[in-house]
């Protein structure tokens, strides 16, 4: 009998949360061990479903780095990054586009119907979601099809949001002349938050959040300005992979979405501890 009361109080905690998110819009990056372990994917699709069913608009938004890397060894190609941005042949790009678009959003898709909520899956060249230039960066070498976001139309995020669908959308965008570029997801996530007026910008990591010191369990910081946080990139201690995580949160705060998250990916229902609970988990990033 304790157990459903306190299932009980879990939803009573809830209720204000769920009120007050109803008929928003929150982007999630989806992306690192929650898009690996099959236990903590279901849970991560399950949370997201559950949010569309209580009035959330959710977004979807994924990468797919693990993946393609596997599909590169298993063709006998290498990969190459450099400042975290991997260098994108023509060859590679066809691999990128085909594991990211052709295999991971549907997978994303499948599991999220099968689970019964209902998907649609998208790439930053459907409707011209995504309209991308090329990354040139001065004193770096070309990294051929790698993109930068020059402007987002979400209208058909919006159609089918609407519809009752939820959208998933993989990090390939397009150039002038109808070529792919491949782009971060993380900055895809950020700007298209922006596009969209979300309410939220989720971005799902394989570490508990920001911390002041790495080594330190206790140094895990909660909240975090924007203004704090260009001192820790500055400092070194906000670094790797943690910095377009970082970046995207600024560029959606500054194209007016609320709050921004980092949170741990690899615990079970992670999303919904962070969006229902008091407490919450990770950090906040704000204006």
């Amino acid at each position: 009998m304790d157990s459903i009361v306190e299932k009980a109080h879990v939803l009573i905690e809830a209720l204000p949360y769920i009120r007050t998110f109803y008929g928003k819009t929150f982007v999630i990056k989806y992306g690192g061990n929650a898009m690996v372990n099959d236990e903590i994917k279901r849970a991560v699709i399950l949370d997201v479903i559950l949010l569309k069913y209580v009035g959330v608009n959710p977004v979807l938004v994924h990468g797919g780095g693990p993946e393609i890397n596997q599909m590169l060894r298993l063709l006998g190609k290498k990969s190459e990054f450099v400042n975290g941005l991997r260098v994108t042949d023509a060859e590679t790009m066809d691999i990128v586009q085909m594991v990211l678009v052709g295999r991971v959003n549907q997978e994303i898709v499948s599991l999220i119907n099968r689970y019964g909520g209902k998907a649609v899956g998208l790439s930053g060249k459907d409707a011209n979601l995504i309209v991308a230039r090329k990354h040139l960066q001065e004193g770096q070498p070309d990294l051929g099809f790698v993109g930068d976001v020059v402007k987002v139309n979400p209208d058909i995020v919006h159609i089918v949001s609407k519809a009752g669908y939820i959208p998933v959308v993989s990090s390939v965008g397009m150039g002038s002349e109808g070529e792919s570029l491949n782009i971060n997801a993380d900055t895809v996530a950020g700007e298209l938050a922006a596009a969209l007026n979300a309410d939220k910008l989720i971005i799902l990591t394989d570490v508990e959040g920001i911390s002041e010191d790495p080594q330190d369990p206790d140094a895990l910081i909660s909240a975090l300005t924007v203004a704090r946080a260009l001192e820790l990139i500055q400092q070194g201690t906000i670094a790797g992979g943690m910095i377009p995580k970082v970046e995207a949160c600024i560029s959606a705060l500054k194209g007016g979405v609320s709050r921004t998250h980092i949170i741990d990916g690899r615990g079970l229902h992670s999303l919904l501890l962070e969006v229902f609970t008091d407490k919450g988990i990770g950090t906040m990033v704000v204006n």
